[in-house]
This record gives C-alpha cells, structure tokens and sequence, in this order.
C-alpha cells in the first residue's frame, strides 16, 4: 500500500475516533499505535489531512451540504461523511493530487472501511462536486 492512500486510512481512522468519541486530536495523534508506527512520510502525511480537515471543518461541511442534496450531515454514515471530509479538503486546498486520484481513492477507502453502497455514494458527492467546478485551481 502506498504512503500516501495508507495516510489517508489513518486519517480516516483518527478523524472517526474524534467524531464518534469526541476524542481530543492531540490525545489520539500522541497515543494512536499504528499512526506510531507508521512510516515518517505516512505519518506525516496523516497528520496533515487531520489537522486541515479539523481547522477547515465548518467549510467542507457547508460544501457537502451543498452537494448532498436531500442528505442532511447527521443522516451520513460517520465514515462516508469523513472520507468525504478528507477528499474535500485535498480537493480544495491542496492541489497536488489530481481530483480524478483524490475520487479514486476516496472510493477504494470507502469500499475498504464503509458499507456495501459507500463507494457509490461517495463516488456520486465527489464527481458532482468536482463537475460543479469548485475544486482546487478552479475556483
């Protein structure tokens, strides 16, 4: 697995444990095990997208409430609406990933960690989000 896609998943991780926990971000970034052990570059990667999503939280949520139609925040499944978190925030204010890789691999997460129709719904918020125009360079 590749350092950038393994950040992501420990992002995903971290950024669950926060929502559904209500667990402060430093107290699992300094005690999740496998953020640990990861890889440098992974690690820091991983702590990057938590911290953005987090310090950006109440933008990306106004944009996914805007793209999901007849889909209020607290009807998504907690890890669709933080992988999309995660894919918003590489979408609008990080730039160097190509939106078509940040979709892709919200999808393979989504098919990893979420239910059996996640792929499709994440696939579906992402791709009209991105033919809406507003991704990173775009706006």
């Amino acid at each position: 697995m590749g350092v950038r896609r393994r950040g992501r998943e420990l992002a995903l991780q971290m950024l669950y444990q926060r929502e559904i926990a209500g667990t402060d971000v430093e107290d699992i970034l300094s005690s999740f095990e496998e953020l640990q052990q990861a890889p440098p570059a992974t690690r820091e990667f991983a702590i990057s997208l938590v911290r953005g999503v987090i310090s950006r939280l109440s933008e990306l949520d106004s944009h996914l409430v805007d793209q999901a139609d007849h889909w209020r925040l607290e009807r998504m499944a907690a890890v669709d609406r933080n992988i999309l978190r995660l894919a918003l925030f590489e979408l609008m204010f990080e730039g160097g990933t190509p939106p078509a890789v940040v979709i892709d691999e919200a999808v393979e997460i989504a098919k990893r960690f979420g239910s059996e129709r996640s792929s499709q719904f994440v696939n579906g918020i992402l791709d009209g989000y991105l033919h809406r125009g507003e991704a990173a360079g775009e706006s």
